[in-house]
Formats: C-alpha cells, sequence, structure tokens
C-alpha cells in the first residue's frame, strides 16, 4: 500500500512539473490517441453487435451503439451451413500449409544473403527486388499456372505465393544486426556447418522476428480470397471469404429476381427480402468468426511485433 501510494504521489508530482503548455499538449495527445482508438475499435464492435441483432433492424441503418431486438439467429444459420465449415476448413488449410511452405522459402534465403561473403550476393537481391516491382500480369500468370497443372488445385494458392521479398529483406537485416559475426566464426571452430548454424544459433535467437513474419503471412493467406476467384472453380476447394460472397451474392440476386418477376407474390418478395435481410447479419457473424483466429494469435505475438519489426526494418 505505502508503494502504491508512493508512485501515485511521485506521480502528481511529475503531472505539476509540467508547465500549462506541456499539459495541454499532454491532454490533446492522450485525447487524439484515445480518439483513434476507438475509431479503430468500432468496426469490430458493430460486427459483434450487428451480428446478434434483428436482420430488418440492421439492413434499415438503426444498429448504432447497441444491439436491436437481440437474436442468434445469424449465427444458428452459419453453424448449420455445411459450406462455410467447409470453406472454414479450407481456409485454415490454407494459412497453415501456406506459411509453412513461406517460412520454409523466406528464413533460409534471407540467411543466405545475409552473408557478406556470400559469392553472386548482390546480384541475387537485385534480381530478387526486380520482382517486387515487375510482374507478368494476371493473364500469363493463368496461362503459367494451366501449364503447370495447379488450376484448380489446392496448391495454386500456396506454391505461387512462396516468398514475399518484403519479408524477406526485413528477416536478412534481422539477422545481420541481431547475430553478431564472431558467433558464426566461433560455431564455426567448433566444427559446426553452415546447416548447423542455421538451426541451432540462427533461428534460437531469431524468435521475434520469425513470429512477426508468420503473422505477416498468416494474416495474407487468411485474408486472401481474389486469387481463389481466378484461380479455382471447385466449390470444395474454395476458402471462407469466396464462400462468403457467394451466399451473398445468390442471395442479393435471388431478392432481386423475386422483385422482376412478373407473377411474384407478396408473399414470396416478403420470403426472399428476409433472406437478403439475413444474409447481412450472417455477413456480420461470418467477419467475426473468421477474424477470431487472427485476434486470438496477435496478444501471443504482439510482445514480438515491435521488437522484431524495428530491428529488422533498420537499414543494414
Amino acid at each position: 500500500m505505502k508503494r502504491k501510494k508512493s508512485e501515485t504521489i511521485h506521480k502528481k508530482s511529475r503531472w505539476s512539473n509540467y508547465s500549462r503548455s506541456d499539459k495541454i499538449f499532454l491532454i490533446a495527445v492522450y485525447a487524439i490517441l484515445i480518439s483513434l482508438t476507438l475509431i479503430c475499435l468500432y468496426p469490430l464492435y458493430f460486427t459483434v453487435i450487428a451480428s446478434v441483432s434483428d436482420a430488418h433492424s440492421v439492413y434499415r441503418g438503426e444498429v448504432n451503439l447497441f444491439p436491436k431486438g437481440f437474436t442468434m439467429a445469424a449465427y444458428e444459420l452459419v453453424f448449420q451451413n455445411k459450406s462455410i465449415w467447409r470453406g472454414y476448413g479450407n481456409t485454415l488449410f490454407y494459412t497453415i500449409a501456406g506459411t509453412a511452405y513461406n517460412m520454409f522459402l523466406t528464413l533460409p534465403a534471407a540467411y543466405a544473403l545475409s552473408k557478406k561473403r556470400m559469392y553472386g550476393r548482390g546480384v541475387l537481391t537485385v534480381l530478387f527486388l526486380i520482382t517486387m516491382y515487375f510482374g507478368g500480369g494476371l493473364i500469363p500468370s493463368y496461362i503459367l499456372y494451366t501449364n503447370l497443372n495447379l488450376i484448380n488445385t489446392r496448391w495454386v494458392l500456396i506454391i505461387p505465393a512462396g516468398l514475399s521479398v518484403y519479408n524477406m529483406i526485413v528477416t536478412r537485416i534481422y539477422f545481420q544486426n541481431n547475430i553478431p559475426e564472431t558467433l558464426y566464426e566461433a560455431a564455426r571452430i567448433d566444427g559446426a556447418s553452415e546447416f548447423s548454424i542455421f538451426f541451432k544459433i540462427v533461428l534460437q535467437l531469431s524468435g521475434p522476428i520469425i513470429a512477426v513474419i508468420a503473422l505477416y503471412y498468416a494474416v495474407e493467406h487468411w485474408s486472401s480470397y481474389f486469387s481463389a476467384m481466378v484461380y479455382i472453380r471447385d466449390t470444395k476447394l474454395q476458402p471462407l471469404q469466396v464462400v462468403l460472397r457467394n451466399i451473398l451474392i445468390l442471395n442479393e440476386s435471388a431478392y432481386q429476381d423475386a422483385l422482376q418477376a412478373s407473377d411474384a407474390t407478396a408473399e414470396t418478395i416478403e420470403n426472399a427480402a428476409k433472406q437478403a435481410y439475413m444474409a447481412l447479419t450472417m455477413k456480420f457473424s461470418l467477419v467475426f468468426i473468421a477474424s477470431a483466429p487472427m485476434l486470438a494469435i496477435y496478444p501471443f505475438v504482439q510482445k514480438f511485433f515491435v521488437k522484431g519489426i524495428m530491428i529488422g526494418s533498420l537499414k543494414g
């Protein structure tokens, strides 16, 4: 208790040492930071309250700060829809397998290019950098993947996205700045090979950057949908994002068809409207369910995030 009181008194005395202009500046900074935090958190909060609100109220824009007409109907429909769970499983597979494949390529490439004594290091770095600014385009890529028999397979979303040059460069600079050359020399004197140095020394000392880069890759795979729309036609292989898009488009088109049908009855139009409204609340419930794994993982990686990125982003 005495310690807490002393800390409180110390904070008050420190605050009293600030000038009036400094106090105004600090209050303004805190107000701006709190406002930005609320702005960033509100979309997630709105997603949650909209997913448990009455579908018609959400459609009319009546849900702002609190749920209206509390219901779990959207989540019940999500749990009953087999295509959604199949898409969820596909997304998990693409994220886990894709991230593992990305790390398998990124870490050794970054380690090799971090060696200043490596022959052709500058040329290889330039070749990697060129791919950041120039690409073949969608049509040549589609032709290439067709010739490689990757179209309409799971691997079309994993193999072509094997390496991010930006992530590789950040990892390379981390290796250069945090692992001293003397440690490599000592390992070589003890008879360690490059593979032993990489697995037993480099990876053991690079936890922060490995966690950060793995998170980058995982979020990229988890949020990806355009490639699946272009390269995968089999509904059994489509990720959750594409499944969600298809559900929304089908429900919306069904509503429009019901309105335009010449023999449409009031009951038919009402049922189609309810289906379209429910699709909207299902969208919010799916967004929350789809975001939950990334939100759950981030707190465990956050402690490495600042250290890994700040050190890995320094010019090497």
